[in-house]
């Protein structure tokens, strides 16, 4: 911004959120008013011209959603941050709908709020700067088209790959419609996003839709899986390495950071990053410069960092293992895909998805489904999501030389009523402790779509463990 104090209004009715809201801006350097209703708000938004609007949602006789309305109305470029105690996702999609640029919910976590605002208003301190610089092209553009002709018309924006009925999304449920407009809306900030939810249910889909609908679409994606690189090796993952920085480094290379320069970095299963990698990561996010492992040069980056975890952030952060104040710098926006067991109607639909499109992969013709089969997919719960669903369907593939699947090209765990609808197994009386332990592992990989690291956190065991079993077993997974 620029070097006089940024402007930011409070709309809210609550005198004392209001003036503790004002005091907290003011100590971080804001030049600040206050407004008790949004009448009032409105006016002084148009006499003082704020840089940022604060308004809580729930006031009388003109609410935050209508006052938003107003406000964008009158100038569709100033951001708008909405506040309420009672947020609800249909209410957080109508915001996003209406332009807010965030939706945080009270009591507010001021650590939280200073990064969304800080990153708010930078946001928009490069919005100016790339209409200035479209308007230098359209003027370029118009003097050229008088000397040379009319040019093309520009290129549409970028969509997603696939063609699902929500973007890359295969689904007709009223939460993944709900899931898509909130991504779509949030899509078009640079902020950061944490994604949450189940092993499986598609949050790496998730942040690659993410990137191609925001105006970085053109950059590199680059993805990291944080749970599957051993801890000495993370640092050079992520930041690169130069010759000779340690044993075997016999080249300089670059990390996830380079790699992704002009575009998105995704960190999958944040909250298994090493901890004491943590504050090296959150200042390197705060500063936007690092070295190379074993480097003396400071290097830039600007890259747009989305991360996911399959397990509560917050409960990681109680636990120890994920650093509050990362968490906070990573979840600006938060994004959270449901389970497949909660999205009605979409198992069947998923599956004859899978059943049309998978079967070109083995040289083979779309399948379809007995009824009896696809109540026994309705009726499994699906602990592994969409990936454990796409699995058991391409297993069926193979197995349906007829072109129709079955009961019995079901895996015995979805087909029999011996597997109980709480994610337990049971096993034959006089299976061996060696049996019970194989059938345990494989049930488990299926059921995580052959996710070694996710399966051996379920398990209690190592990764290297899991592997040196199924080699044991002489199993190629």
């Amino acid at each position: 911004m620029s070097e006089t104090p940024v402007r930011i209004l409070v709309v809210d009715d609550d005198p004392t959120f209001r003036n503790v809201l004002e005091m907290r801006l003011e100590g971080w350097g804001y030049d600040v008013r206050v407004a008790s209703d949004a009448e009032r708000g409105e006016a002084i938004s148009r006499e003082w011209n704020p840089h940022l609007v604060l308004s809580d949602v729930v006031m009388p006789e003109v609410s935050g959603i209508d006052l938003l309305a107003r406000l964008r109305h009158d100038r569709p470029d100033r951001p708008v941050l909405l506040l309420t105690a009672h947020a609800s996702v249909e209410l957080a999609v109508e915001a996003m709908k209406l332009g807010a640029v965030d939706f945080l919910t009270k009591p507010l976590n001021y650590r939280n709020l200073k990064a969304v605002i800080r990153s708010v208003l930078e946001e928009g301190d490069a919005r100016r700067g790339a209409v200035d610089a479209a308007a230098a092209e359209v003027a370029a553009a118009a003097i050229k088209a008088r000397t040379t002709g009319p040019s093309r018309p520009p290129s549409p924006a970028p969509r997603p790959a696939g063609g699902g009925d929500f973007g890359p999304f295969v689904a007709r449920s009223e939460v993944m419609r709900e899931f898509h407009e909130l991504l779509s809306a949030v899509a078009v900030s640079d902020a950061s996003i944490l994604i949450t939810g189940e092993s499986g249910t598609g949050k790496e889909l998730a942040a690659r839709t993410v990137h191609e609908l925001s105006a970085r679409s053109g950059g590199p994606f680059v993805a990291l899986n944080t749970a599957a690189i051993p801890s000495e090796l993370m640092e050079s993952e992520l930041f690169g390495h130069e010759k000779g920085s340690f044993t075997g480094a016999t080249a300089s290379r670059e990390g996830c950071f380079e790699m992704a320069d002009g575009g998105t970095l995704f960190l999958d299963e944040i909250g298994e990053m090493p901890l004491q990698l943590q504050p090296k990561l959150l200042r390197i996010l705060d500063g936007a410069t690092f070295r190379r492992v074993g480097g003396r040069r400071e290097l830039h980056f600007d890259v747009r960092t989305l991360a996911a975890t399959n397990r509560d952030p917050r409960q990681a952060v109680e636990e120890g293992r994920l650093r509050e104040d990362l968490f906070f710098r990573l979840n600006v926006l938060t994004l959270h895909l449901p389970p497949l067991r909660e999205r009605e109607g979409d198992i069947t639909h998923l599956a004859r998805h899978f059943a049309a499109t998978l079967p070109a992969r083995h040289g083979a013709e779309p399948r379809t489904f007995t009824d009896e089969a696809l109540e026994r997919l309705e009726a499994y719960p699906w602990p592994g999501n969409v990936r454990e669903l796409r699995n058991v369907v391409e297993r069926a593939v193979i197995l349906a030389r007829d072109g129709v699947i079955g009961l019995e090209h079901l895996p015995p765990y979805v087909r029999e009523p011996e597997r109980s609808h709480d994610g337990s197994y049971r096993f034959p009386p006089d299976a061996t402790a060696e049996e019970a332990e194989k059938e345990l592992i494989l049930q488990t990989l299926d059921a995580t779509g052959n996710n070694k690291s996710e399966t051996a956190r379920r398990l209690g065991l190592s990764v290297r463990t899991i592997r040196n079993k199924l080699k044991a077993y002489g199993i190629d997974r």
